[in-house]
């Protein structure tokens, strides 16, 4: 065991790029359950980006098209769920696990014959002189672009929540829908504006995986990455701030597991790799004990009475 060649700076930087993919996926989910709508197919949705993105980025040599189609591919299987659950008032829950499935079977179909393929490089940010900083450099400074703009994301969210009118409508929708189309909103527009968004945000954090953090495409290369999304959503309490505080807390856990086993520690490689899912089932645990944090509609299908 040497825990000397773990080097902090290294540590930290991987920490950044492992939160990136789970912050995209946990804001535009935390954006579609305070409009009060439960997606579960956020895992769906990624896995789906993941591919589009993918094939797109191979296909025309550009990454950042790649991410405009994981984005786009995302957004398209939201609005199935949208389909089923807005206007077929069909069960979230159901519909969202369906969501799931389909797009891990479609993303398996869509991504034969890309096994083994690079694609290309992602831009990443380089400040002169600053990006050689000691430190500073290397855990802030020299990221991907997708890096920055997650963190960007996840503050545009926070402002429009708490100071814009958009946002004080979506978290009306959220708590209350009845009273919500009662002062004149369409609520079911909203919602599905909502899931989109959750569904563009899936999608980029799928394609980020594939496009930057492994630099492949796999089936199932996800790995449940939208389950502890969901799971980070409640973490939160339905709050952007907390979520990127989540994202960083797992996205440390899965790193750390992962330079222990490099390091040598003497604690099975199984015990290791299942650190993150235990910690998201031990949250999902203690904060189940109050809901009286979540949007007050969160769940529940709307009916515009005739």
């Amino acid at each position: 065991m040497d825990l000397g060649a773990i080097d902090p700076a290294l540590l930290l930087a991987s920490l950044m790029v492992a939160a990136t993919p789970l912050l995209l996926a946990a804001v535009g989910e935390l954006v579609v359950e305070r409009a009060g709508v439960l997606n579960l197919g956020v895992e769906g949705m990624m896995i789906t980006g993941a591919i589009c993105g993918f094939i797109v980025a191979v296909q025309s040599g550009s990454p950042l098209l790649g991410m405009a189609a994981a984005a786009a591919g995302g957004a398209g299987l939201s609005m199935l769920f949208a389909l089923l659950t807005q206007f077929a008032l069909a069960n979230q829950v159901a519909s969202g696990l369906s969501l799931t499935l389909f797009g891990l079977g479609l993303s398996a179909l869509m991504g034969q014959g890309y096994q083994g393929v690079k694609p290309p490089p992602f831009p990443r940010l380089d400040v002169a002189l600053l990006s050689d900083l000691p430190l500073v450099g290397p855990v802030l400074l020299s990221h991907d672009l997708m890096v920055y703009f997650g963190l960007i994301i996840c503050a545009v969210v926070w402002a429009m929540l708490k100071y814009t009118r958009a946002g004080l409508i979506l978290r009306a929708v959220g708590e209350n829908h009845d009273a919500a189309h009662a002062l004149g909103y369409n609520v079911v527009g909203i919602r599905i504006l909502a899931i989109m968004f959750g569904g563009a945000c899936a999608g980029l954090g799928g394609a980020y995986i594939s496009l930057i953090r492994v630099p492949q495409w796999t089936e199932g290369m996800t790995a449940g990455i939208g389950w502890i999304a969901l799971a980070l959503v409640v973490f939160a309490s339905w709050k952007p701030g907390r979520v990127l505080l989540g994202a960083y807390l797992f996205g440390g856990v899965s790193v750390i597991q992962l330079n222990l086993q490099a390091a040598g520690v003497a604690i099975p490689v199984e015990y290791l790799a299942m650190s993150p899912y235990l910690i998201t089932i031990l949250v999902l645990v203690i904060m189940s004990a109050d809901r009286s944090r979540a949007p007050g509609s969160l769940g529940r299908p709307f009916h515009a009475p005739s």
